[in-house]
């Protein structure tokens, strides 16, 4: 990921509301949410959510499909991680005992899937 990209992501979450509406959309993840659901759920008029979207759209950060009459939101996924592994790509100068603590806390909710072979126990 280019640093351009990543001061395009940063810059769009650099703001309250768009920062409000990427961590919901992130804890609706797969499905996404219509935007009358963001707003209602963030007390936010549709027509300023409108433009934060669209600022998050730009940035890369969430897509929008339309369903019939609805746009269905989601977060960019693969783009988040992209731009967390930007961040932390040169962690600790090498030292990976120092990047752990990291590491750990950015996985709280989600266990990595077995790799083939292996079991978790």
């Amino acid at each position: 990921m280019e640093s351009e990209n990543i001061i395009d992501a940063l810059s769009a979450l650099a703001q309250a509301t768009r920062l409000d509406v990427f961590r919901l959309l992130v804890r609706h993840e797969p499905d996404g949410l219509p935007a009358g659901d963001l707003a209602r759920t963030l007390a936010v008029p549709q027509n300023t959510l409108s433009a934060h979207l669209a600022i998050l759209s730009r940035a890369g950060l969430v897509h929008g499909t339309r369903h019939s009459r609805s746009i269905i939101y989601r977060a960019d996924l693969d783009r988040l991680r992209a731009m967390m592994l930007f961040l932390v790509e040169d962690c600790c100068g090498g030292a990976p005992s120092l990047c752990a603590p990291l590491i750990e806390a950015l996985s709280p909710c989600c266990t990595p899937l077995a790799v083939k072979g292996q079991s978790h126990a």
